[in-house]
């Protein structure tokens, strides 16, 4: 099968790399000259463990290429799947520029004497309702009646974790097939033949709706361990023992995961789906109370851990932060928790260093890219290598995640935010 991806962010790369890997043909499209030139190298335009290596195999076997324009890429490709990015706009809605120029641009590829239809599949989360009232409507207004008979639409939302994204793409927790009236698609069976996981066939909206539950349940059970950490350290309790006890339930409390206190919840996901999903929930009169709570309690635990980092640290004091991406073996800055917290130092008076051998600025790219500068303009000059982390004199280091381990700090001041207190 012969497939076009719609933008080369975190998540198309990844599935361009891994589909590629089972023997399709991927043609990979963008409008950034950066992450097209990268694939067209064989390399990765973000950081991703064993990504680059699979992109490096699937050029050499011709099976991968990329391009900025779609202009004939359509003609003989059976499935399209699009993983451009929904960002917060200004009212906490999914800004959709992105997800109707692309939509648009497909239309306009598609010719009307194709022999077999195409499959256009929707990864990037939004709101549900998004494939009725804005998709569909642009095939529609292109190739009028004719629509139905030459595209295919599906919404697909996929459950990558960035620093596990390639584990995650095979062994998936769930996989998720929206159509307009929850039948079987042909082409989204192939895509994801061998790969073993629960599968359900439903409807738009209930798949559109499936990224904004899991990612608030998610930010919840975050937010949730967080509250009652930072109760169990104003008590003088071990918010260790008490994590213990509660997630040794796992008939009623349900799982280990995120269910633990430590950093904040961040990056590309989480935080704008929350916003989105509370944006929702007070457009249409829903009072989703513990949804808009999410965020402010997510903001309250950042400044309380700018309280933990800064407790007895006279301003103009030198701190040493270990890790700067919102997680570990990644370079997303989006919405890092540890560049608010940066930003929050500096702000206050603090001489700051940063230690993240997964960040080079000269690499970073798109939304990555302007937010990390947006947020921290002076980023090259706080990042430091190895040698001058560990050589330095710091009044107190801060770990945000387990990089501090690959270390040797020696008798340092070291909090570790990613623990309990």
């Amino acid at each position: 099968m012969k497939v076009a991806i719609f933008g080369l962010g975190y998540v198309g790369s990844t599935a361009a790399a891994c589909i590629a890997s089972q023997g399709h043909a991927v043609v990979g499209v963008d409008v950034a000259d950066a992450k097209v030139d990268a694939i067209n190298r064989g390399e990765s335009p973000v950081r991703e463990p064993g990504l680059a290596d699979m992109i490096a195999d699937a050029r050499d076997a011709g099976r991968l290429s990329a391009v900025t324009e779609i202009g004939e890429a359509l003609g003989d490709c059976e499935l399209a799947i699009v993983c451009v990015g929904t960002p917060s706009g200004v009212d906490g809605a999914h800004d959709m520029r992105f997800i109707v120029q692309v939509t648009r641009d497909i239309a306009e590829a598609v010719q009307p004497d194709r022999a077999k239809s195409l499959t256009v599949a929707y990864r990037s989360t939004m709101r549900p309702g998004s494939m009725e009232n804005i998709i569909a409507p642009i095939f529609q207004a292109r190739h009028g009646d004719a629509a139905a008979g030459l595209v295919e639409l599906v919404y697909n939302p996929e459950f990558l974790r960035e620093a596990s994204a390639i584990r995650d793409y095979f062994d998936p927790p769930k996989i998720v097939i929206g159509t307009r009236d929850g039948s079987r698609s042909e082409a989204m069976e192939m895509l994801h033949e061998g790969i073993d996981a629960p599968t359900f066939h439903v409807g738009f909206r209930e798949a559109e709706l499936t990224k904004f539950v899991d990612n608030s349940w998610h930010a919840l059970k975050v937010a949730f361990a967080n509250e009652i950490g930072r109760v169990c350290e104003t008590l003088n309790i071990s918010a260790q023992a008490v994590h213990e006890i509660f997630v040794s339930d796992t008939k009623l409390n349900i799982s280990a995961q995120y269910l633990r206190p430590g950093g904040a919840f961040g990056g590309s996901c989480l935080p704008k789906d929350v916003r989105a999903l509370q944006y929702i929930g007070s457009d249409i009169g829903a009072n989703t109370h513990l949804v808009d709570a999410l965020i402010r309690s997510n903001e309250a635990h950042k400044h309380h851990q700018f309280l933990r980092v800064t407790d007895g640290l006279a301003p103009g004091a030198k701190v040493l932060l270990v890790g700067l991406a919102f997680k570990q073996d990644t370079d997303d800055l989006r919405e890092s928790p540890a560049v608010d917290l940066a930003r929050k130092l500096l702000d206050a008076g603090y001489q700051l260093d940063i230690y993240d051998p997964g960040l080079e600025p000269e690499q970073l790219v798109g939304q990555n890219l302007g937010y990390a500068f947006a947020y921290l303009p002076t980023i090259e000059t706080l990042l430091v290598d190895r040698d001058i982390a560990q050589g330095g004199t710091y009044a107190r280091i801060v770990a945000t995640n387990r990089l501090v381990d690959t270390l040797d700090l020696g008798d340092g001041d070291i909090i570790d935010l990613s623990a309990a207190p």
